[in-house]
């Protein structure tokens, strides 16, 4: 595997990679701004998904789950320009800044922002800078990213709803939440702390609710999830098993045979 990264700061990285595909599935403490310089990228929320190719520039919101698929591309390989838009300095950015009352809006999605010239052209002058021997200085740092800021409140007036709000996840509905989130193979943890619980009251209440472990329930979900896959979609198993939450095919064909008493091959 050819995966390579190069940091200006930790918060502003460049990323390559020259693989077959890489598959991550996680929770972003961090929101994320991203320009794809080529390669292609799949995301995979509870309720949607996304497909972003070379000079897409898109924003990801931090502690929201999601499965990411990374691909090389017409022989090039999948790169990308990642900014971390952190807590500190969104804080450092909006005080002093007056904020409308929020609107109501959805902030499970992605926002894309389709190729914009100003968006391409902060990220894009981050590239030179890559190959610099010596340290980044800060201070030029947090000038980009203030630029990039700036040009994503110009371009959006809403998404102050975002950057702005920094709030941690509370206590929510844990039928709710697992129902619409299952297929990401996260560690209870992060489930936890999403659903605004300790890992212990993640488990207690869980086992509460669903009258079995997290472990069990999670791994009955996926199978159902992959036989409808299989059944009324038509889709190979290589398609299916990293979309609902398993780690390799090899895995998730022995327990689907375990569940259903034949091979997921079979299913077509």
């Amino acid at each position: 595997m050819d995966f390579q990264i190069k940091y200006l700061t930790p918060d502003i990285k460049l990323s390559t990679y020259d693989d077959k595909l890489f598959k991550t599935e996680t929770v972003f403490e961090f929101h994320m701004l991203v320009w794809f310089i080529s390669g292609e990228t799949k995301i995979i929320q509870a309720d949607k998904s996304y497909l972003f190719r070379a000079g897409d520039i898109f924003l990801i919101p931090r502690n929201h789950l999601a499965t990411i698929i990374n691909y090389p591309k017409d022989g090039l390989p999948h790169k990308a320009v990642v900014m971390h838009l952190t807590k500190d300095r969104l804080k450092s950015f909006y005080s002093g800044i007056e904020i409308p009352e929020k609107n109501i809006r959805e902030k499970a999605k992605i926002y894309s922002f389709e190729k914009h010239p100003l968006l391409e052209s902060c990220l894009a002058s981050l590239i030179p800078y890559f190959d610099l021997t010596e340290a980044f200085p800060e201070n030029i740092a947090t000038l980009k990213i203030i630029e990039a800021i700036s040009i994503l409140r110009a371009i959006d007036p809403n998404i102050d709803d975002i950057l702005a709000d920094f709030e941690e996840p509370g206590k929510i509905d844990l039928v709710n939440f697992m129902e619409k989130n299952f297929m990401f193979n996260m560690p209870l943890e992060r489930f936890g702390y999403l659903t605004g619980r300790s890992l212990s009251t993640f488990n207690r209440d869980f086992r509460k609710t669903f009258q079995t472990t997290p472990q069990r329930w999670l791994t009955q979900k996926r199978l159902e999830l992959a036989f409808y896959h299989l059944s009324e979609k038509n889709k190979k198993p290589s398609d299916v098993f990293m979309e609902v939450g398993f780690e390799d095919l090899s895995h998730f064909s022995y327990a689907f045979k375990r569940q259903y008493g034949f091979a997921p091959s079979l299913m077509r």
